[in-house]
C-alpha cells in the first residue's frame, strides 16, 4: 500500500485545535472530509464514535488510531493530525495522546485497513519516528515522513 496516495496535504494538520477526545474526532473527520471520499459527514461519524466506545483506540506512547468502517466511503480514506502538548483520550497507558491518524473504510472491505493499520503501526515504532513526526514543520515535511 502506498501511504502517499492516501496522505496529502489537505488531510494532515500539524496544529490540532481540539482539547477533548470528542472534538479531536471531529476536527480529524472534517480533514478527512476535505479529501472529497467521504460522502455522509454524519454517518462516517457515527461509524467511528461506535468503535471508540468498544474500546478507546489510543493505544500508547502518544498515538491514538481512530478508526471505522461506514458506507459514506468506498475506499479507505486516512487523515493525520499532531496535538503537540496532547490530550486524554482514554490511552491503554494512560498517557496523554498526541499523534491521531484516523482512517474511515468501507463496510465490504477488510484487506486495506489492515494493511494501512499494519503499515501505519511500523512507521509509529520507535520512539525516534513518533518525535520526527510530532517535530515536523509543516504537512508536507510529515508527509515527507511516510516514505
Amino acid at each position: 500500500m502506498n501511504l502517499k496516495k492516501i496522505l496529502s496535504n489537505e488531510v494532515v494538520s500539524i496544529n490540532l485545535q481540539s482539547t477533548n477526545k470528542k472534538d479531536v474526532l471531529e476536527e480529524l473527520l472534517d480533514l478527512m472530509m476535505k479529501s472529497g471520499k467521504v460522502s455522509d459527514r454524519k454517518s462516517a461519524l457515527a461509524a467511528i464514535l461506535e468503535r471508540e466506545e468498544k474500546m478507546s483506540t489510543g493505544i500508547q506512547h502518544g498515538v491514538a488510531i481512530p478508526h471505522g468502517k461506514s458506507d459514506a466511503v468506498t475506499e479507505l480514506v486516512a487523515c493525520i493530525g499532531i496535538k503537540k502538548e496532547g490530550l486524554d483520550f482514554q490511552a491503554l497507558d494512560g498517557e496523554p495522546s498526541k499523534i491521531f491518524i484516523m482512517t474511515l473504510s468501507p463496510t465490504s472491505r477488510t484487506g486495506p485497513h489492515v494493511q494501512f493499520l499494519a503499515e501505519i503501526s511500523q512507521l509509529l515504532k520507535t520512539e525516534k519516528d513518533r518525535d520526527q513526526i510530532l517535530n515536523a514543520a509543516s504537512s508536507r515535511e510529515l508527509l515527507d515522513l511516510f516514505h
